[in-house]
């Protein structure tokens, strides 16, 4: 199915996404961005569904084609302080804050959302398949969270994060059992699984 160019017509139209909700360590990054309402790309998709040298390969062409966008972080001692999910909206905020264009509505990613200025919003569940505006945010969110992983390997890389991440993998999590948690873990999250327990 292809993607659609709005979800309301002739509004300056703002899609948001989030990349990093379900790791354990590092940032939640979110992406507002307002797309020309024409614009189309072959291989725009949901950033899950694509590979990292295409989700690169279209970064650029997004930031160049956007009428506006804006990317924000949250850090792992904030969502631990405030959870996540009110992370995840606080950054969407934050990148909204970011767009030197005012948009008129806002498509989200998901199906939870707190009012921006105002702004009428609407929640879309797996939303990143099916606007082009959420999905060109989708991408954005991704690669500039995956490239804050990569800039954290490099104090870090006994947690390999250049291959997972921040997500639980079981090598991620191996490496917390053995030598605890970074800075930039996140303590109320299960980074180690909790041994279950024996039958009576």
């Amino acid at each position: 199915m292809s993607l659609l160019y709005y979800h309301t017509e002739n509004t300056l139209e703002a899609g948001c996404d989030e990349a990093g909700r379900g790791c354990i360590a590092g940032p939640v990054c979110a992406a507002a961005v307002i797309m020309p309402p024409d614009f189309y790309h072959p291989l725009l998709n949901d950033s899950k569904k694509l590979n990292e040298k295409t989700r690169y390969l279209l970064r650029p062409i997004i930031e160049k084609e956007a009428l506006a966008f804006g990317v924000a972080f949250v850090d792992a001692p904030e969502i631990d302080k405030i959870n996540i999910l009110q992370a995840s909206f606080k950054a969407m905020h934050l990148a909204l804050d970011k767009l030197q264009i005012s948009p008129q509505h806002l498509i989200i990613d998901g199906n939870r959302f707190i009012p921006y200025r105002q702004i009428p919003h609407t929640t879309i569940i797996k939303g990143d398949s099916k606007y082009t505006a959420i999905a060109a945010a989708s991408i954005l969110a991704k690669t500039y969270r995956d490239d804050c992983m990569l800039q954290l390997h490099q104090s870090f890389p006994q947690y390999q994060w250049q291959q997972n991440k921040g997500y639980p993998t079981i090598s991620h999590r191996k490496m917390v059992s053995a030598i605890g948690l970074s800075p930039y873990h996140r303590k109320t999250f299960a980074c180690v699984p909790k041994p279950i327990a024996s039958p009576q």
